[in-house]
C-alpha cells in the first residue's frame, strides 16, 4: 500500500467519525447553524431590512423572511455585483458562480470565504466515506478525471467570476494534482466537442481509475474513446474503479454505461449546486444521499403540492417525513435566505437524513391535473427499458394537448435509443403502466379516457446533443430538462428531426 493510500485510509476514518457525530444529532446541528447564520448577518443590509436582531427562533425567521427565488433576491444580488459590501453576507464574496437561468438570464450566485470551503470538503468527504466503508484505496494512485467547465475566471468589480466547476478546480488539493486530468490547457477549452476530443487524446493511454461528471457528457467521452480504440472502457482502463456523478439521475443511463464499460463499477452520487453542496452518497448500499446539515446551510422544506399556495407551511428538518415530495429552501453562509433552489427532494431516511432529488418544482407535467414529476418519469423509463431490453441515451417528456385527427391528448416522450426497438408500442405500454402505478392522478386520467397511452418519438443519434448545442448549452454542467409543462423543447426537437 502506498503512503498516499495509507494516509487516505487513516484520514477517511477520522472524517467518518466527525460526520457520524453531527449526523447523530441533526436537530441540534441545524439549530447551531441557524443561530450562527443569523448572528453573522444581523448587520448586513439584508439583516437590517429583515429585522435579524429580533429573530430568536425559526418561527421569527419565517415571519420576517419570505421565501424567495433568484428573481426575488435579485435586487440584493445586483448590489453585491455592483461592488457593494455587507449586503447579503459580511464583506464581499470571493466569487460569483455564473449560471444560465431560464427566466432570469445570467444568474450570479455569490460564493464567500465561509461558503466555498463547504463545497470542497463535501466533495472530498464523499470519496473518503467510500474509502472508509469499502477499505479500497488503490484508485488514489491512478488517473482521475473531472469533466467540468473551464477554470478560467473573469472579474466583476473586484470579484472573480466563473462557472462553479471551474472555480472549484482552483481548490483541488496538491496531493491530487499529479493524478488529475485533463491538463489545465485542455480544461480551458470552451468548445465542448473540441474539449472532449482533447481529453480523449490525453487519457486514452493512461491508467484512469476515477472518472467524474454529469452522466450524458461522460457517456459522450466514453463513446469517443470506444470509437477511437474499438475497446470497452473496462478493457481500456483496466483499473477503472469509481464513477462519481451528479446533476441528473444515473438510473436511466446505467444499462448503457455498463455496456460501454463492459462491467459494473462502483459509483458515488453527489448533489452539488452553485447555491451549496447539499448532499452526497455516504453508503454504497443505502438509498439516498446524506444531507449536509453541518455545512453552514439551514434547510427548510415545503410540501410540493402546497408550494404555490399563498402561505405554504415551512418545515424544519425535524418535521419532515419519508416519501413526501418537498421543495427545498436554504439559507447559507453565501447570503442566500429562505432561497428556493428549485429542486424537489424526497427523504429516504430520517436517521440519518438522506434524500433523493425527485425533480424541479418548475419541471413537471400537469396539463390535465396529473402533476407528474421527474422522479416518476425516470423510474417509469427505467422499468420500461429493463422490461423491453433497450438502452437509452437521453429523453424528455411533454404534453400533447391538441393532437391531430381528434384523438385523445397524451404525453409525448422523445427518446434517443442506442438502437431503436422493433416494438416501440410495447415499450410505450410498459412505461405507461409503470407511470400509472406511481401516479394515481395519471392513472385516473387514462382510466377515464381523458388521456390515451403515451407516445414515443425516436430521436436520431446525437439529436439531444445537437439541440443542446443549438441553444449554447452543450457540455459542462448543463442538463436537459426531463419534462416540461409546455412544448418549447420538443417542438424545437421536432423541427430538427424533420429537417
Amino acid at each position: 500500500m502506498s503512503i498516499k493510500a495509507l494516509g487516505a485510509k487513516i484520514f477517511a476514518k477520522r472524517i467518518r467519525k466527525k460526520i457520524n457525530k453531527w449526523a447523530s444529532d441533526p436537530i441540534k446541528t441545524q439549530e447551531r447553524v441557524f443561530k450562527n447564520l443569523i448572528e453573522n448577518a444581523r448587520n448586513t443590509a439584508f439583516g437590517v431590512d429583515h429585522n435579524f436582531k429580533e429573530i430568536k427562533t425559526f418561527s421569527d425567521f419565517a415571519k420576517h423572511v419570505p421565501i424567495r427565488d433568484y428573481e426575488e433576491l435579485k435586487p440584493y444580488v445586483n448590489r453585491v455585483v455592483d461592488g457593494e459590501k455587507d449586503i447579503l453576507w459580511p464583506g464581499k464574496p470571493l466569487y460569483f458562480a455564473k449560471t444560465s437561468g431560464t427566466t432570469s438570464g445570467a444568474k450570479y450566485i455569490p460564493l464567500t470565504k465561509d461558503s466555498i470551503p463547504t463545497h470542497i470538503r463535501a466533495a472530498r468527504n464523499a470519496i473518503l466515506c467510500y474509502i472508509e466503508e469499502t477499505g479500497k484505496t488503490d484508485f488514489v494512485n491512478g488517473g482521475m478525471i473531472f469533466l467540468q467547465g473551464s477554470p478560467e475566471l473573469s472579474e466583476q468589480n473586484g470579484v472573480k467570476l466563473g462557472r462553479l466547476s471551474g472555480i472549484v478546480a482552483h481548490y483541488v488539493p496538491k496531493y491530487l494534482q499529479k493524478n488529475r486530468m485533463p491538463s489545465w490547457e485542455t480544461n480551458c477549452i470552451e468548445d465542448w466537442e473540441q474539449k472532449v476530443d482533447a481529453i480523449v487524446e490525453e487519457t486514452v493511454d493512461k491508467n484512469m481509475t476515477v472518472i467524474s461528471g454529469i452522466p450524458p457528457w461522460v457517456q459522450m467521452y466514453f463513446e469517443k474513446l470506444q470509437q477511437k480504440t474499438n475497446k470497452t472502457i473496462g478493457e481500456l482502463f483496466k483499473e477503472f474503479e469509481l464513477f462519481i456523478y451528479g446533476g441528473v439521475n444515473f438510473e436511466p443511463y446505467k444499462s448503457t454505461f455498463e455496456k460501454l464499460i463492459g462491467r459494473k463499477v462502483a459509483s458515488i452520487e453527489l448533489y452539488p449546486a452553485s447555491e451549496g453542496f447539499f448532499a452526497f452518497q455516504d453508503r454504497q448500499n443505502e438509498k439516498g444521499m446524506l444531507l449536509q446539515l453541518d455545512s453552514g446551510m439551514f434547510y427548510e422544506f415545503v410540501k410540493a403540492d402546497e408550494f404555490f399556495e399563498e402561505n405554504p407551511k415551512r418545515l424544519t428538518i425535524k418535521e419532515v417525513e419519508k416519501g413526501v415530495n418537498y421543495v427545498m429552501l436554504v439559507s447559507t453562509t453565501a447570503g442566500l435566505w429562505a432561497y428556493n433552489v428549485g429542486d424537489t427532494v424526497m427523504f429516504t431516511s430520517t436517521s440519518p437524513y438522506r434524500v433523493v432529488v425527485s425533480g424541479r418544482i418548475k419541471h413537471f407535467i400537469s396539463a390535465f391535473g396529473e402533476h407528474v414529476i421527474g422522479k416518476e418519469v425516470e423510474v417509469a423509463l427505467k422499468n420500461g427499458a429493463e422490461a423491453s431490453g433497450v438502452l437509452i441515451n437521453d429523453f424528455t417528456v411533454a404534453p400533447q394537448v391538441n393532437p391531430h385527427d381528434s384523438e385523445l391528448p397524451y404525453h409525448e416522450w422523445f427518446i434517443e435509443f442506442q438502437e431503436v426497438p422493433d416494438d416501440i408500442e410495447t415499450l410505450a405500454l410498459e412505461i405507461d403502466n409503470s407511470l400509472r402505478k406511481q401516479n394515481s392522478y395519471y392513472d385516473d386520467l387514462i382510466e377515464g379516457k381523458i388521456l390515451r397511452t403515451l407516445k414515443i418519438v425516436a430521436v436520431p443519434k446525437d439529436g439531444f446533443k445537437n439541440y443542446m448545442k443549438s441553444i449554447g448549452k452543450l457540455g459542462g454542467q448543463n442538463k436537459l430538462p426531463r419534462l416540461s409543462n409546455d412544448r418549447n423543447i420538443v417542438d424545437a426537437l421536432s423541427v430538427m428531426i424533420n429537417k
